[in-house]
């Protein structure tokens, strides 16, 4: 019997309905002694509704690997409590749809033994857990009614436990968990083994049909931590630069202008990032009609914000859950997120100029991107043509070694000619580094034509290395004043917000210049460098009086 098929616009099939039933229906809400129900907000049910998402066709299960990112007291570690009991005692396996065309499971004990894994890098991470997953599990009938043995370290399944685990990873490797949270993320890197961890736990549950879910905070760019990679990760399948499938990135933060300066801006942000948790008198931001007020004392919080002796990026990251910023980043990601404008759009024949920055292949290591970001001469808005990036897996021949990846140069090539075929060009800087051929190749066919030229023999030849550094060092300076202060907005494309953020501060004896986290770095920077050569040609064009638009030919006679 197939799916039965939607009923509403946007139904797809889940076992989520089913989850969210039974939760209600045996656990205990943590914190109450009362054997009071665990109802999720709408918000979580939300989210559950996705997790268990099933294909239509096959009754399979679309997600596979989960990544919840809500600020610090929104009760992602009491939910994912419950997630994990259900996966140990619920029906959540696909057993195809019943003859109404509902989907239907059975539990993981009827394949397999089950095993369900909180994970963390340290025990205390884990008690954030299982301690909530305890007393859901302790407060009402479930252990009589699935004959559980909770113990204070691990609760016995009739067939297979539950039990919390750390950073040892040579201990979970082979482990058959079905389920695994991974808690805290944000805070598991390569030296904690944190990387190595959540690796192994992956391999795990892809073996046998499992899944998993992280719940990190708001992580820190070039840490290089799980919840980073992961981030990337989904953002890659986004882009089209990854094949993977089967991965949920659930992330909300305050929005990217919220002053912290500004209580009303700021219990705003706060609202919006605690969602259905908020305790706001007016409900939550996120449903209509508002859900009911939650948990989570915004006015407490708000009151953080004042007490000086707390570090404003650590409360944009724990509370506001916003993505900041490395501590020698060239600009964070707010800030970067606060002067994008999705909502303009470049017309063809509005008149633009051009930045370009360009790699071909590198001997090790990721090779770098080429880009080519055009900046509209009336409004300043940046908007990315092209970008060129080394897919995050490489293909394989047939003897499955990795194909070496190199820059098609041909379609960048295109790329430049159907830019100005598009838009009115009135300037173009690129920097030549190993394009030198073809940067003179573009002088030659564009350069007579071009109204604001890099220097009479050389019009378009803009060099961001060697023994220019003054200029660069202003170039890039004007830059970040225009962004930070809101003289420029961008498209959001993903690829310039990344370079944007991955860029670091490197100083040098003109002045402050940007540079990759370190030379190897496969977090590139080149859509920035371009848009930084793009706005400089934009500045250079405004200062000779090139207009903003093309100016209307006299038709008339005398």
């Amino acid at each position: 019997m197939p799916w039965r098929g939607p009923e509403y616009e946007g139904e797809f099939p889940t076992l989520g309905w089913y989850v969210i039933d039974w939760m209600i229906g045996n656990l205990a809400q943590p914190g109450r002694d009362d054997g009071a129900p665990y109802i999720p907000t709408k918000e979580q049910a939300e989210f559950l509704l996705r997790y268990y998402e099933l294909h239509p066709v096959t009754g399979k299960r679309v997600i596979h690997r989960a990544l919840l990112s809500r600020p610090r007291g929104w009760g992602k570690s009491p939910f994912v409590g419950a997630i994990a009991l259900a996966e140990a005692c619920a029906d959540v396996v696909p057993d195809g749809f019943d003859s109404y065309g509902e989907p239907v499971g059975r539990p993981w004990h009827s394949i397999r033994t089950p095993l369900v894994r909180i994970a963390a890098v340290t025990e205390q991470q884990t008690d954030n857990t299982w301690l909530p997953l305890l007393e859901m599990a302790r407060g009402r009938s479930l252990s009589t009614d699935y004959g559980l043995e909770c113990l204070d370290t691990v609760i016995y399944l009739p067939r297979g436990e539950v039990s919390p685990i750390t950073s040892s990873a040579t201990s979970t490797k082979g482990d058959p968990a079905c389920f695994a949270s991974l808690d805290q993320t944000e805070e598991w890197t390569a030296t904690n083994g944190g990387v190595r961890l959540a690796k192994v736990m992956r391999f795990n549950a892809a073996k046998l049909g499992g899944s998993l879910i992280e719940t990190p905070n708001a992580y820190t760019p070039g840490v290089g931590s799980v919840a980073e990679k992961s981030a990337a990760d989904y953002q890659a399948i986004i882009d089209g630069r990854s094949r993977a499938r089967g991965i949920l990135a659930d992330h909300r933060e305050a929005p990217p202008d919220t002053d912290m300066s500004d209580e009303r801006s700021l219990v705003a942000g706060l609202r919006y990032a605690y969602g259905d948790s908020s305790d706001h008198p007016d409900g939550c931001v996120l449903h209509d009609p508002p859900c009911a007020p939650g948990w989570s004392p915004i006015e407490r919080l708000t009151s953080e914000f004042w007490d000086t002796s707390n570090e404003p990026q650590d409360l944009r990251a724990d509370l506001l859950n916003q993505i900041t910023h490395a501590s020698d980043a060239w600009l964070t990601e707010p800030e970067v997120r606060a002067s994008s404008d999705l909502g303009r759009e470049v017309q063809p024949g509005d008149r633009i100029v051009l930045g370009f920055d360009g790699s071909r292949k590198r001997a090790r290591g990721v090779t770098d991107a080429t880009a080519l970001i055009g900046c509209r001469l009336s409004d300043g808005h940046l908007f990315t043509i092209g970008v060129w990036e080394q897919p995050d897996r490489m293909p394989v021949d047939q003897d499955g070694k990795p194909v070496e990846w190199q820059v098609p140069v041909v379609e960048v090539l295109a790329a430049i000619v159907e830019a100005f075929a598009t838009y009115d060009v009135v300037g173009f800087y690129a920097d030549p580094a190993k394009w030198e051929s073809h940067v003179a190749d573009w002088e030659a066919a564009y350069g007579p034509r071009l109204k604001v030229q890099a220097t009479r023999q050389h019009p378009i030849e803009w060099w961001m290395t060697g023994g220019r550094s003054t200029l660069i060092v202003r170039a890039l300076e004007k830059f970040h004043t225009a962004l930070t202060e809101g003289e420029l907005t961008h498209d959001g494309s993903s690829a310039l917000v990344r370079h944007l953020v991955n860029a670091r501060r490197r100083p040098s004896r003109s002045g402050l210049q940007i540079a990759k986290a370190h030379p190897d770095s496969p977090h590139k920077i080149d859509s920035a460098v371009a848009a930084v050569l793009a706005w400089q040609c934009r500045l250079d064009a405004i200062a000779k009086g090139v207009a903003a638009e093309e100016e209307e030919m006299f038709g008339g006679t005398f």
